[in-house]
């Protein structure tokens, strides 16, 4: 009897694995090669508009640069008499020039699936300078992942936000900041509406959060260098500072990966996958 009914259960299970996979591409390898790549697939400054956010420095389309083919590079600039920003209704003197770039999709946890994204990046732990690799909603707040967020401390931050006040977060010190290091966060729906969120970097599992009521929420992508607020003031003062260390040189294989369980004639289940590679 029991043979029986654990045969029923892997039936199933093994037709669905039999059965072949399809991919999308969504964005190419190709996205950071030249600009006209880039501006494709990206925006500049944020991408809900605006060209302000929460720390101290202004976006702009002058500090984001294809350095080389395959890299990305933002670069943060000292200035003075710049109008201040206002964010939660507070002024936020503007002391730096910098840059932001987010995607120009969307991007979703289905009910059954998931999103993975990873890259390469290269970050200053210096105070005062602030980049992140992020995800935020589209509509509302929260929900909210930064995939890696750096903020002045010599350590990286995994964070998972469900509340201002309620959220998962996990430090860990960040050595070698000179040298590029592999980020990876897979988002995979846990019970249809929360999404189970996982952090790698250099290939070693950091932290697992779980995002409540995540699923089904669309996300915006962000790259950004961000300076002072949550990074400590004052920053770094002099350009050899910011060209050396206040940059994210980010590698081309950016990855977003779906795994969308969906239906094909007959009733069996598929798996589709789509990726940015």
């Amino acid at each position: 009897m029991y043979m029986n009914i654990f045969t029923a259960l892997l039936l199933p299970l093994a037709s669905v694995s039999a059965l072949p996979k399809r991919a999308e591409t969504l964005i190419p390898k190709s996205v950071f090669d030249n600009t006209a790549n880039l501006e494709q697939y990206f925006t500049y400054n944020y991408p809900w508009g605006g060209n302000t956010h929460n720390g101290g420095a202004r976006m702009d389309k002058d500090h984001v640069k294809i350095s080389t083919p395959g890299t990305l590079t933002i670069t943060a600039q000292p200035v003075k008499g710049q109008p201040p920003a206002q964010h939660g209704g507070k002024n936020i003197p503007i002391n730096y020039l910098s840059g932001a770039v987010g995607a120009k999709q969307h991007f979703t946890v289905p009910k059954g699936g998931g999103l993975s994204f990873s890259g390469s990046f290269q970050a200053t732990t210096t105070k005062g300078t602030w980049p992140a690799f992020w995800l935020t909603a589209v509509n509302g707040w929260p929900p909210e992942i930064d995939m890696a967020e750096w903020k002045g401390s010599g350590k990286i931050s995994f964070n998972t936000f469900n509340t201002s006040s309620v959220l998962s977060w996990k430090d860990v010190t960040y050595s070698n900041p000179g040298q590029f290091h592999d980020i990876r966060c897979e988002l995979r729906d846990k019970n249809g509406k929360d999404t189970e969120v996982k952090f790698w970097m250099d290939g070693q599992l950091q932290a697992t959060h779980v995002g409540k009521d995540y699923t089904g929420k669309p996300f915006y992508l962000v790259i950004n260098l961000q300076m002072e607020g949550s990074s400590g003031s004052p920053g770094p003062t002099t350009s050899e500072t910011f060209v050396t260390h206040t940059s994210i040189p980010m590698n081309a294989n950016i990855l977003a990966r779906y795994d969308i369980f969906g239906e094909e004639s007959g009733g069996h289940n598929i798996v589709t996958d789509r990726y940015i590679e």
